[in-house]
């Protein structure tokens, strides 16, 4: 499976040493609070909420953090009221990128991406325009260092989709459904470290584009992300 950005390694691993990381847990904070929200918190009870948990650890946010936010959809009075918006359009060059938000307010959401769009020079698209683009999967990213005959064999017998030997890192794809299985393999094997563990939004097929092209749209994308409202940009670049 194709798709896979190394930037968005890249990217990850810069935001969690740096000033982005408070926004990052933030983000991730609200998609846990939504997924638990009018249920009793217990992520054994709640896949949804599992997944998300798992991208908190992913993404080195403390436990503590991830309790507040199940506590604050759980308690009492919250006040806990997003809604989920996605939008579909497209970055300079052709590039398909999908939106998703979690927000309390749409009309500020959708005057947000659009003017971030237009002012990079993208544009909204109608829904259904490139989500067709994108398929749904579990994606666990391993260390390089581990051998990878291991990583395969467990895969395999875990009933994962592939495993992709890149440049910098081993992926593993799964379906959504047997995206825990298949990590808890790997924990049970002794592999308890990932670079990625979430299930996200992968496009079936890139578009390379030249040095200067490539960032002009890394720039809209990164423009997307800065907007509090955005949870998360998929895209189909080649990087």
């Amino acid at each position: 499976m194709s798709g896979h950005s190394k930037w968005a390694t890249i990217h990850r691993k810069k935001g969690l040493i740096d000033a982005e990381r408070g926004k990052i847990f933030q983000k991730i904070a609200k998609e846990i609070q939504v997924a638990a929200k009018g249920t009793n918190g217990d992520p054994d009870m709640n896949p949804g909420l599992r997944m998300v948990i798992e991208k908190a650890r992913s993404n080195n946010m403390p436990k503590d953090n991830i309790q507040k936010a199940i506590d604050k959809a759980i308690g009492n009075g919250n006040d806990v009221n997003f809604e989920s918006i996605r939008y579909e359009g497209y970055a300079p060059h052709g590039i398909a990128i999908m939106i998703d938000c979690l927000t309390d307010n749409k009309n500020r959401t959708a005057m947000l991406v659009r003017s971030t769009l237009t002012k990079r020079g993208g544009n909204l698209g109608t829904d259904g325009s490139v989500s067709y683009l994108f398929k749904r999967l579990g994606v666990i990213e391993l260390d390089k260092n581990l051998d990878f005959d291991k990583v395969m064999e467990i895969a395999l017998e875990s009933d994962a989709n592939d495993v992709i030997d890149n440049e910098e890192s081993f992926i593993v794809y799964t379906e959504p459904d047997k995206f825990l299985n298949v990590k808890k393999a790997f924990e049970d094997n002794g592999i308890n470290e990932f670079i990625q563990s979430e299930v996200t939004y992968v496009p079936t097929n890139t578009i390379s584009l030249n040095d200067e092209d490539t960032e002009k749209v890394m720039t809209l994308i990164e423009s997307l992300e800065e907007i509090d409202d955005v949870n998360n940009v998929y895209h189909n670049l080649d990087i």
